[in-house]
């Protein structure tokens, strides 16, 4: 559906559309930095810059979205033509109704509220929205699906996903959907990705389909029907922009914010078994 204003008139595209990213994670600042000369020691945001540089990058303005009140939520939204979900730590597993695992890592609970609060808001106004890793993980948990908390417990080391080497270099193959418009989007089938992740999706949730598998049945990257661009990606993306043919999610992911969706339209995905 195409993004409209408060009084219901399609939203006029903008030449370099803004972007809403959420923040990877809330850090308090190491001990080292801290100077007699400096600002006192404060919670702080935390976000890599490959996120903002891969939307300016491909003719995004990056507006970088730190955890606050859903009527401010609200107006974000409202002023934006799309969002960027970033990777950052694991969602702690109360929110799709799950003890934690013992295996569980680093969580925060506020900011898992406010995000999943913002991407309901952001899917209930048809905003494109990409999601990365964990951003990936927040829609599906948002839609209500749940999550395999600890991958290697599951599918066991076949696959590293959670590579050692550089975020640039591509590490495991994956397959993607014939019938998606992520393979549309890609250009190919079968392909590589980088892998920083050791939680994925689980039960997909509502109105979402799987859309590409590692070779170990791990589900990659999934899409909207129901959207004209809603897409996550368990791989980051945002590191992937120098390969020709992983910069073009952020191309369309752009497309889709500058026309509000209009090129891009829903369509029937093919649900194929991982």
């Amino acid at each position: 559906m195409p993004i409209s204003t408060d009084d219901g008139r399609p939203r006029r595209g903008r030449e370099r559309p803004l972007i809403a990213v959420t923040t990877s994670e809330m850090r308090d600042p190491p001990e080292h930095l801290t100077k007699d000369q400096a600002d006192p020691p404060r919670r702080e945001l935390a976000l890599g810059l490959r996120y903002l540089e891969a939307i300016e990058s491909t003719g995004g303005v990056p507006v970088v979205a730190p955890p606050m009140g859903l009527v401010a939520a609200e107006a974000l939204l409202d002023a934006v033509d799309g969002l960027c979900l970033s990777g950052g730590p694991d969602i702690h597993p109360s929110a799709y109704g799950q003890e934690p695992d013992p295996e569980l890592g680093p969580t925060e609970r506020e900011l898992d509220a406010f995000e999943l609060a913002l991407v309901r808001a952001a899917d209930a106004r048809g905003l494109p929205v990409l999601a990365v890793c964990r951003g990936m993980q927040l829609v599906n948990v948002a839609r209500g699906g749940t999550l395999i908390q600890h991958l290697p417990d599951v599918v066991g080391d076949e696959v590293e996903h959670r590579q050692r080497e550089r975020a640039e270099n591509l590490t495991h193959e994956v397959r993607v959907a014939e019938h998606s418009l992520l393979t549309d989007v890609l250009g190919w089938r079968h392909g590589a990705v980088n892998s920083f992740h050791h939680q994925a999706v689980d039960e997909l949730g509502f109105g979402l389909v799987a859309t590409a598998w590692a070779p170990d049945g791990t589900v990659e990257a999934f899409e909207a029907p129901d959207r004209a661009f809603l897409v996550g990606v368990q791989w980051h993306a945002e590191c992937l922009i120098g390969w020709p043919e992983h910069v073009r999610l952020f191309q369309a992911f752009i497309a889709a914010c500058r026309d509000g969706g209009e090129t891009l339209r829903p369509r029937a995905v093919e649900a194929v078994s991982g």
